[in-house]
């Protein structure tokens, strides 16, 4: 087991990094549909050799400072919120705690075992839906469906960046869980 990380400087970097690599400025059409003046292409921060660690500590030390506790798995729908599961499993084991990660699809198989949800099983398991970022919460709310449908309970969702353009208190409402960000938009100082 290794020492726990050091947060505050884990955040910061993370938040450098976020502003150097993954802020792109210009006219861009979201996955919601929406229009923006900039996007966050999380991926080039979450596939980073150097970001991948901190965004698993960050997001496991969100959870915890938040009181969300006890889960067993984390992931989110395909693919934004796959690195991030990865790196917080990663974070996990590294401090010594059992978290799994697991891939939600954007439909369920018509083939092989024919899952929605994929990675170890999630019945009866305390999971946390992730996401790399989130506009209207729309893929958060598709993945808490579906986890819910697989038998999860779903404890949280949180996110790497929220836009600050309503996802949390839609997620909040529809789902009835937690909606937790590491970043807003203000953080990374965008207008």
């Amino acid at each position: 087991m290794t020492s726990r990380p050091d947060l505050p400087a884990a955040r910061a970097r993370l938040l450098e990094l976020i502003r150097e690599l993954a802020v792109v400025r210009g006219k861009v059409i979201l996955s919601s549909g929406a229009e923006a003046d900039y996007y966050v292409d999380l991926r080039r921060v979450t596939l980073q050799h150097e970001a991948s660690p901190l965004v698993g500590q960050v997001i496991l030390g969100l959870l915890d400072e938040a009181g969300i506790t006890g889960f067993q798995s984390v992931g989110g729908l395909t693919m934004g919120a796959d690195p991030v599961a990865t790196a917080v499993l990663h974070a996990a084991a590294g401090s010594g705690r059992d978290i799994d990660a697991f891939v939600v699809r954007k439909a369920q198989k018509s083939y092989g075992m024919g899952r929605q949800v994929e990675g170890p099983d999630v019945s009866g398991r305390r999971v946390v839906a992730l996401e790399d970022t989130s506009t209207t919460g729309g893929s958060a709310l598709a993945a808490v469906e579906a986890l819910r449908r697989a038998g999860a309970e779903v404890v949280a969702v949180a996110v790497i960046v929220d836009r600050n353009t309503g996802a949390k208190e839609r997620i909040e409402a529809e789902a009835g869980v937690p909606y937790l960000f590491a970043f807003s938009k203000d953080d990374l100082e965008l207008d």
